[in-house]
């Protein structure tokens, strides 16, 4: 009886979660795209938002390269060019209000063209 007690409760156990994944739950507010010209990124804020927004670049030793302040959202977009940037890794967040989203970016150079990844 202790035996099937014990085997039943192995299988109870609740599995751990795997952090593999962007756990970051996808924002409804803040949206990013590519820019027309796919030289950089656009960020989009959906309409009615109000409200003081910050976008900051980061590289990958947490270094500040750009902090831009909106002082009103409700001029909906704003786009980047990262053509400029080294190849490697970067990080853009967006604050609006209590809402964060933070994108990692990958800079590379495809042929003779600067180009990104927006990783998801």
């Amino acid at each position: 009886m202790v035996l099937l007690l014990f085997s039943t409760s192995l299988f109870a156990v609740v599995p751990a979660k795997f952090s593999g994944y962007n756990n970051q739950p996808k924002s409804e507010t803040i949206m990013f795209s590519t820019l027309p010209s796919k030289n950089g990124i656009e960020v989009k804020f959906k309409k009615g938002s109000t409200g003081k927004a910050i976008v900051i670049i980061y590289d990958s030793g947490k270094n500040v390269l750009r902090k831009d302040v909106l002082s009103d959202a409700k001029s909906l977009e704003k786009g980047y060019i990262l053509t400029s940037l080294d190849n490697g890794d970067y990080t853009v967040e967006v604050t609006l209000g209590k809402e964060v989203v933070k994108k990692a970016i990958h800079v590379y150079m495809e042929g003779q063209v600067k180009t990104f990844l927006i990783k998801s």
